[in-house]
């Protein structure tokens, strides 16, 4: 999906939202939950062998899914499934995915104005959490695991072998893995696979080439940075580049 211009920002956040132009994706999975909402009509969505149409569709972490939106207006909303609200989101899921109904999308989007602003998007996040969600407390997870996301996302130039993390924490490395992996619902080495893209498209919305974005994420290259983005998002970074800045939170 496209994502609208907006402000530039400098850390990526626990939340995001957008309303954009529809757009088609290519077969893709992330870490963040994704919500995808029509403004009217519906979407089609593909995840495995399943094919749906639906007004919105709300992926569960890491589940690969596509979707064809052309030619309509849609409201995207992305959570850290390690926060408060992914947490509390991820709690209604009985599968990879969750259909939103019509019904459902009608109460999302009563406040929502047509041409949405930051606070608005934010409003909405907010909203969307409250009624999509169930209560819940702050997610299960190791406290050093937590001391460690923190670290890892506050700090680009953390040794981030798998030695010298667990050092950081008081750990031994095959501890550090069980309990990231138990903590995370994914294991270290494809977590900090995920933080690279999240920097490369910092980098690229705050207007740094793609080059510069794939050598301050850390990869080898702009190729190298292309094919993984194009994994996880279904959009090349130059996609992202054209037309991409998030209204952010």
């Amino acid at each position: 999906m496209k994502l609208p211009n907006a402000e530039p920002f400098t850390i990526w956040p626990s939340r995001l939202a957008a309303q954009a132009p529809g757009d088609e994706s290519a077969p893709h999975a992330h870490h963040a939950m994704h919500l995808v909402l029509a403004r009217s009509g519906e979407l089609w969505v593909q995840v495995g062998d399943d094919e749906h149409r639906a007004p919105g569709i709300l992926t569960a972490p890491d589940v690969k899914h596509a979707v064809r939106a052309t030619g309509q207006t849609v409201v995207l909303a992305f959570w850290d499934p390690e926060s408060v609200d992914g947490a509390s989101l991820r709690a209604t899921f009985d599968g990879k995915i969750r259909l939103i109904s019509a019904t459902e999308r009608g109460a999302l989007l009563t406040d929502l104005p047509n041409a949405p602003g930051r606070v608005d998007l934010d409003i909405f996040m907010a909203h969307a959490r409250d009624t999509l969600a169930a209560p819940t407390s702050r997610p299960r997870m190791h406290p050093r695991v937590r001391t460690l996301l923190k670290t890892l996302r506050n700090n680009t130039e953390v040794d981030t072998s798998l030695e010298a993390l667990a050092a950081r924490v008081n750990l031994s490395p095959s501890r550090l893995m069980h309990v990231f992996t138990e903590s995370v619902g994914i294991p270290l080495r494809p977590y900090l696979r995920w933080l690279k893209l999240q920097r490369a498209a910092t980098s690229i919305v705050n207007g740094a080439g793609l080059s510069e974005a794939a050598i301050e994420a850390g990869f080898a290259d702009a190729a190298h940075m292309s094919r993984t983005f194009k994994r996880t998002f279904g959009m090349t970074p130059s996609a992202l580049q054209r037309r991409s800045q998030p209204h952010l939170r």
